[in-house]
């Protein structure tokens, strides 16, 4: 591949990102280009860039700099490519050959076309160079499946809708196909993902679709039976609780799918709930988990919470606390709110002090640690399957049906040195602390 032309490639963001960036690069090494790890080898960097928070625009403005200095020829995709943030990278950044907002796949193929043009123009002459489940930024025993583009929910303190758009649902039979490719080329864990999973289908009202000649609903209970019959773990993120998730219990319980459920919650306040604007109030939510959960005991449901939204009074925190009391997450994160240019809640009365926001978030991951900690500790002494993550000197690090990967905990298996990546194996568990489990093989 000397010859060719060379793209370097900087991926940021979340999980739909990351997928934005693998069907970016899929598409490129179809038309021969070669992807380096170095901006001196690039003959073009791509950035995708990520902007759901302060944080996150201004550690993509870092590596859009980085790269124009490193580099000098850029193009630019992702959550920052639309509106306002687009002026700013382009004022920043004039020289910057391209702009382009979140999935819009053909716009940074086509410029990067133009600035280095491919030098075959065959679609099907490096056919050979990439396999049938495209270029995948994951480890190759798992891999994200993304199910649909862009939310319906107005939250107040997301502009998601205002970079992605509203909820498209990719047709259920291209999913089964791309997760069945997946599976075949070696992936032993299917993390679902999208902005709202549970609302899948819902913008195309449930289509009637077909796949190997079954017919099925575009709906997630049907997506999740189908996707249980392909012998691999099957993961669901983020779920936001809405009655039908009530159908996709007793398919963990049976093993279908995996006892794992990571519903961004966010608070527990009605008040606060309204004043986000989310879709599902707290009222109903501890009598379900308590249901799921008679159920499917094994059910592990981790969430995310704000603490600090504008208006919240320490009536409303304790509230918070109070439901964690209650409903005993197995894993928790916990974000101060952070403003961010084009949410209505930055318009709130009341915004919290910046003090008294990391000092709630203190308080609230004390309490959660230790939650954490006892049902991990109810945990010892029961037989998990694990799969095999990596493999070192001192033995094997793995994770249960309970951890997802890089996000939850993992699993330490001292001398396992003979295992392989991508093993699922059985083993008992022997200690535990907030986030992790020691064990050995059974």
């Amino acid at each position: 591949m000397s010859d060719s032309q060379k793209v370097g490639f900087v991926s940021l963001g979340c999980p739909k990102a990351l997928v934005d960036s693998e069907r970016i690069l899929t598409k490129l090494r179809l038309d021969g280009y070669d992807v380096v790890p170095s901006y001196d080898d690039a003959d073009v960097v791509v950035v995708n860039t990520c902007g759901f928070i302060d944080s996150a625009k201004q550690e993509s403005l870092d590596a859009i700099n980085e790269a124009m200095q490193e580099n000098g020829k850029v193009i630019v995709t992702g959550c920052m490519g639309k509106g306002a943030d687009a002026e700013l990278i382009k004022s920043q950044n004039p020289d910057v050959l391209s702009v382009s907002g979140p999935a819009e796949y053909k716009s940074v193929v086509d410029a990067v076309h133009e600035y280095i043009p491919p030098t075959n123009n065959d679609p099907t002459h490096y056919g050979d160079l990439v396999p049938a489940q495209g270029v995948k930024l994951t480890p190759n025993h798992y891999a994200y499946l993304k199910i649909s583009e862009g939310c319906n929910h107005r939250c107040s303190f997301c502009i998601i809708p205002h970079m992605r758009g509203d909820l498209v649902s990719r047709p259920v039979s291209e999913v089964i196909a791309e997760a069945k490719t997946l599976v075949d080329s070696g992936v032993k864990e299917l993390l679902v993902i999208s902005q709202d999973t549970s609302a899948y289908g819902v913008d195309v009202k449930y289509k009637l679709d077909f796949f190997d000649g079954a017919a099925m609903e575009t709906r997630m209970q049907d997506l999740a039976v189908a996707l249980g019959e392909l012998g691999v773990w099957v993961r669901l993120h983020y779920v936001y609780p809405y009655p039908h998730v009530d159908k996709l219990i007793p398919l963990m319980a049976e093993g279908k799918i995996l006892p794992y459920l990571d519903i961004p919650f966010q608070h527990a306040s009605p008040r606060i709930l309204k004043a986000m604007k989310r879709p599902a109030h707290s009222e109903k939510v501890l009598g379900r988990i308590k249901a799921w959960r008679e159920v499917c005991p094994e059910l592990t449901i981790r969430s995310t919470f704000i603490v600090g939204f504008p208006g919240e009074t320490e009536d409303d925190f304790q509230q918070l606390l109070d439901f964690l009391d209650e409903a005993q997450l197995d894993r928790v994160g916990c974000f101060t709110y952070s403003p961010v240019e084009g949410a209505p809640a930055n318009s709130l009365a009341d915004q919290v002090p910046e003090e008294v926001k990391l000092q709630r978030q203190q308080r609230f991951m004390e309490k959660q640690a230790k939650i954490s900690a006892d049902r991990l500790q109810a945990k010892v002494g029961t037989l998990q399957w694990v799969l095999v993550d990596e493999v070192a000197e001192e033995g094997a690090v793995a994770r249960t049906m309970g951890d997802a990967p890089e996000i939850d905990g993992s699993v330490y298996i001292d001398g396992a040195t003979h295992l392989s990546v991508g093993d699922v194996v059985r083993v008992e568990v022997e200690e535990a602390d907030e986030y992790d489990l020691w064990a050995h093989l059974v």
